[in-house]
């Protein structure tokens, strides 16, 4: 009698717990944490020779001809939700729907750019590199200061919010799936300032 209790008494802690698990999973609303302060490197392979780090509560790079961290997983109807910090020269971005993950670029991905310093302002910060022009002047400055992106992608429709205001929404068919990835480039032939990461999540829809 005594066993049969504590299993019953098991099963409803077990059960308990269960409903919790659920419950916390409805309150994430489906999304996936890659980067959290310092932690998730290792939910990206590496592409190009950027010193991707862990440092002071984000993920860091600031040295190297340029490089990317892509994603393990395609997705094709999603929205990426991005913490950023920025310095004045930083070159960076995160690229959507990647073709080739072993030579990224605006030609074979969606580049949603971080880039105050970019000449052609038009695809400046805020702009999808190509294919979604910014306001110019661009005001939408990220430099100094940490920042948020909203990214959806759904189907052709593409839309962009940065800081709360919405940037780009486009439609256009030339990328169905693929990676996403974060990169750390450099301001032409002089060296990139420094990007960091503190919080990337993706929910696919």
């Amino acid at each position: 009698m005594k066993r049969s209790t504590a299993v019953a008494a098991s099963l409803l802690i077990a059960a308990a717990m269960f409903g919790c698990a659920q419950m916390s999973s409805m309150m994430d609303g489906g999304w996936t944490t890659l980067i959290d302060g310092d932690k998730g490197l290792d939910n990206f392979n590496r592409s190009g020779d950027a010193n991707w780090r862990a440092e002071g509560g984000a993920i860091v790079a600031d040295k190297g001809k340029g490089g990317h961290l892509v994603t393990k997983k395609t997705y094709k109807d999603f929205q990426i939700r991005a913490e950023f910090y920025a310095e004045p020269r930083t070159n960076s971005g995160i690229f959507i729907r990647i073709q080739d993950p072993n030579k990224i670029g605006a030609t074979n991905a969606y580049e949603v750019n971080i880039y105050d310093a970019r000449p052609g302002q038009e695809f400046a910060s805020g702009a999808i590199v190509n294919y979604g022009r910014v306001p110019v002047p661009n005001n939408y400055r990220t430099a100094g200061k940490w920042n948020t992106f909203v990214i959806t992608a759904k189907g052709t429709h593409l839309h962009v919010v940065l800081n709360g205001v919405e940037t780009v929404t486009i439609y256009d068919s030339s990328f169905a799936s693929g990676p996403f990835s974060l990169q750390f480039g450099n301001h032409g032939k002089e060296p990139g300032d420094a990007i960091k990461w503190r919080k990337v999540q993706v929910k696919e829809l």
